[in-house]
């Protein structure tokens, strides 16, 4: 009897590259603002001493940044058709990402980096020898409150592109 062929492997995929155009685009742009001014918030309040309500705003905003970090190397490297049922709707999802988690919990953590920094404000007084953690504070509520929007202008060309109809975020 002749021999069956062998089974098909599955499809090949072809090579990875860097998509140019997305790197060169406002959102590729943007998510390089954030993913930087996201990164200087979070470490800011990760390498001082921090209590209460500041584990939130670290936890917010490091959640927020590796998400960003995950949207920007799909789409940096256009493999967001891997993503199940969320790469068919890749605009909404980064328009979804960038309003409600960017914004939302980005403004949560500088409200609570602003106030911990205004607890802390009798220390930046001079001759005051303590330990003083409001410059951290107050960095990160800066850092945080520029993350903040710059997820917002993200957000607002996310809904610009859907709203003239177009599908995609390049």
């Amino acid at each position: 009897p002749p021999a069956a062929p062998p089974p098909s492997g599955p499809p090949a995929r072809g090579s990875l590259g860097i998509q140019r155009a997305f790197a060169r685009s406002p959102l590729g742009l943007l998510r390089l603002g954030q993913l930087a001014l996201g990164a200087a918030c979070w470490v800011t309040v990760a390498a001082h001493r921090y209590e209460g309500a500041a584990h939130f705003a670290l936890f917010a905003a490091v959640l927020v940044w590796l998400l960003t970090l995950a949207l920007f190397g799909l789409s940096l490297l256009g493999r967001w058709a891997l993503v199940p049922w969320l790469g068919s709707r890749w605009l909404l999802t980064n328009l979804v990402h960038d309003l409600a988690l960017g914004v939302g919990l980005y403004a949560a953590a500088t409200g609570i980096m602003g106030y911990k920094a205004e607890q802390k404000s009798y220390c930046n007084l001079p001759g005051y020898s303590q330990h003083c953690l409001y410059g951290a504070y107050l960095g990160a509520s800066v850092c945080g409150g520029i993350t903040a929007c710059l997820y917002l202008l993200s957000g607002l060309y996310c809904l610009s592109r859907r709203c003239r109809d177009q599908r995609d975020i390049i």
